[in-house]
């Protein structure tokens, strides 16, 4: 009985990563991808351990041994894919999921954009989530133009953008310049499925002043948002009400410009929104942990934009945080 336990193990020590990378645009095999082995290391990030091409029946073979949580990154038509190897996982027979790109957004759209203001000494934090649909086949990817586009305004800190492909963990995405000014775009492709963009920066402000922002993105729902404490006025808003644990404020906008007046102080937080303790002070504020308006005697709509959002899973942080509660272990363009 021994013997064969032994063979059992040993071809398990030396099994090497193998697949098929099949084009979910096609339904078809997918030759010539690159598909490459990496290591987690924890000081040093990503660390290509090999990489091969996928055949013309889409397998692919790398004789190597994982030790430790690896990760799998396919190139293919100027996008990549992840694909986890945690420990102890099979190495053997993994799929590859790839799509022809565009440069045409195809089916993405963006399906929420939620845009949080929090004023405090001269300036206003600004963070901003996007969340991303695409119902098509193939993944919208523009290097030269970008994706998403947003609004920055005169005078901003330089924008942290992080982005979320699906099934994904938040990534550093390169934004670039446009030809508007004070319209930057993200250079992230987005691929069939939910995609996350977070975008956060602060601009100089003094309260009751005018406030002025636009929407550069073609949203379907966009929404701004107040912390509990602060006062948002100007015209144009469709007020929907308080989030109930965190009383932040949210307002429909409708126009693709705005112009609102921001006055008061972010309030503490309710003794019920956290853990308290030494675990509260580890956050600069409050979280909002789901964008939902309260219904009360408001019209079914909104009960429906409520839904769509609770669906959605949208969180956002009353404050950016330097550097994050997740750290990515590169910045790169996808």
């Amino acid at each position: 009985m021994r013997l064969p336990i032994l063979f059992v193990l040993a071809a398990q020590a030396y099994a090497a990563v193998t697949g098929t990378v099949t084009n979910q645009s096609t339904g078809k095999p997918q030759a010539g991808a690159t598909v490459a082995l990496y290591r987690l290391a924890t000081r040093t990030g990503l660390e290509l351990i090999d990489q091969a091409k996928s055949d013309a029946q889409g397998n692919f073979t790398i004789n190597q041994t994982p030790q430790g949580p690896h990760l799998i990154r396919t190139a293919f038509d100027g996008v990549t894919y992840n694909h986890m190897l945690p420990p102890r996982q099979p190495t053997t027979g993994i799929p590859i999921e790839v799509y022809n790109a565009s440069k045409q957004p195809g089916g993405a759209k963006v399906a929420k954009h939620m845009i949080l203001l929090e004023p405090s000494g001269g300036q206003v934090v600004v963070s901003e989530t996007y969340l991303l649909t695409n119902t098509g086949k193939t993944a919208w990817n523009d290097p030269d133009s970008g994706t998403l586009k947003f609004f920055l305004p005169e005078g901003a800190s330089k924008p942290d953008v992080k982005a979320t492909a699906p099934g994904g963990m938040p990534l550093g995405a390169p934004v670039n310049k446009t030809a508007k000014p004070e319209v930057m775009a993200v250079d992230f492709a987005i691929k069939p499925g939910d995609t996350r963009v977070d975008v956060s920066y602060s601009a100089p402000y003094t309260e009751g002043a005018d406030y002025d922002g636009k929407i550069a993105s073609k949203d379907e729902n966009t929404y701004l948002i107040v912390p509990n404490g602060v006062t948002l006025t100007g015209e144009g808003l469709n007020d929907l009400g308080a989030e109930p644990r965190t009383q932040a404020h949210i307002f429909g906008l409708t126009a693709s410009t705005y112009k609102v007046k921001l006055t008061g102080a972010v309030a503490a937080a309710p003794a019920d929104a956290g853990s308290g303790g030494d675990a509260a002070s580890d956050d600069a504020g409050p979280r909002i942990e789901q964008i939902m308006p309260r219904v009360n005697s408001k019209t079914i709509p909104i009960l429906a934009v409520a839904l769509g959002i609770l669906a959605l899973g949208f969180a956002l942080l009353y404050r950016a945080q330097p550097g994050g509660a997740q750290e990515t272990h590169e910045r790169g363009r996808r």
